[in-house]
């Protein structure tokens, strides 16, 4: 749809102050020539500081993927005994991000738990299907390589936020199309699923906000080429695209009401319960596009935090993936 819309939902008093405050932590446009410029100007956490803040003990691994060794993080908890593993995609448009990107958060929602990040391969430079294979071969190798590194291969969760979220819901279509390896759940937080980028919320949130349209069209372009958009997108590459969503993990779906993947992500949990399959869905009020990020002491993003915490530990008392 293309209707322009005059009306938006308001953003959170706190989160509208930030996004004011402090443009330069805000993504809200993106042109192809500003790729660049925004990778220069990232910085990545430490991952050693990372992994003592969470109390866990970092390994670096070698998963090998389609077109060369695919680097794995290993951020484990310091118990005996195996734990679940939480497999992690990056956010970062698919253009930028790195494998330090979003650890810390993900190690917070899930206390027990220990997280396997990917250092996925990014475009323009590394097209479609680059970073969903990447993704598959890092599932593969660790579930191949669980009981050596006191990981339960039942417990598996594929997570990630924005792009990563996109890649997550990708991926665990991959796995099941593929007959790989069963994943426990999908934990996708305001997750990058539709290249068609026409939704009313796009329309709604254009030029305002974090990741706009706009900013959503350079990286699906990035991504995809030319086919961006078109009718012939593969599901792996836009898990909307995917002709039905039964056959899939629990899903956790997280979005905010005033951001451009509002509706997307909405339609992708309704889609999943009128296949007959499980999703939890949040919208959280007055949030943009990674809001708990942005201001993680707003009560609004402790709550989305709180409630991803809760989802895990429920899952985790689950019998574990056959």
């Amino acid at each position: 749809m293309t209707t322009a819309v005059a009306t938006r939902p308001p953003f959170d008093p706190a989160i509208a102050a930030a996004l004011t405050g402090r443009p330069q932590d805000v993504v809200t446009t993106l042109a192809p020539d500003e790729i660049d410029g925004l990778r220069s100007r990232a910085c990545p956490p430490d991952l050693d500081a990372v992994a003592v803040a969470v109390r866990r003990t970092l390994t670096w691994h070698e998963a090998p993927g389609p077109d060369g060794p695919v680097r794995v993080a290993l951020l484990r908890p310091e118990v005996d005994g195996v734990v679940p593993v939480l497999l992690h995609l990056h956010g970062g448009g698919l253009v930028v991000g790195t494998v330090s990107d979003d650890v810390a958060a993900v190690a917070e929602a899930g206390p027990g738990w220990a997280v396997a990040s990917v250092d996925y391969r990014l475009a323009p430079e590394h097209p479609y299907p680059a970073a969903v294979e990447d993704a598959y071969a890092a599932l593969v190798w660790l579930v191949g390589q669980a009981e050596a590194l006191g990981l339960d291969a039942g417990r598996v969760v594929v997570t990630g936020v924005s792009a990563g979220g996109g890649l997550a819901a990708a991926l665990a279509l991959l796995a099941r199309d593929r007959g790989g390896p069963a994943l426990a759940g999908q934990l996708l937080v305001c997750p990058m699923l539709d290249d068609r980028n026409d939704s009313a919320s796009g329309h709604q949130m254009a030029g305002v906000g974090s990741w706009d349209r706009t900013a959503n069209a350079t990286a699906w372009a990035a991504y995809l080429g030319e086919a961006a958009g078109g009718p012939d997108t593969p599901p792996y590459a836009s898990a909307a695209r995917a002709a039905h969503l039964d056959g899939l993990p629990p899903a956790y779906v997280d979005v905010a009401s005033a951001e451009t993947f509002r509706d997307e992500c909405v339609q992708y949990a309704a889609r999943i319960w009128a296949d007959g399959g499980e999703a939890e869905l949040h919208v959280w009020p007055g949030g943009c596009h990674g809001f708990d990020g942005l201001v993680p002491d707003a009560p609004v993003s402790r709550d989305a935090r709180n409630a991803r915490a809760r989802w895990l530990a429920r899952l985790r008392e689950r019998p574990p993936a056959p």
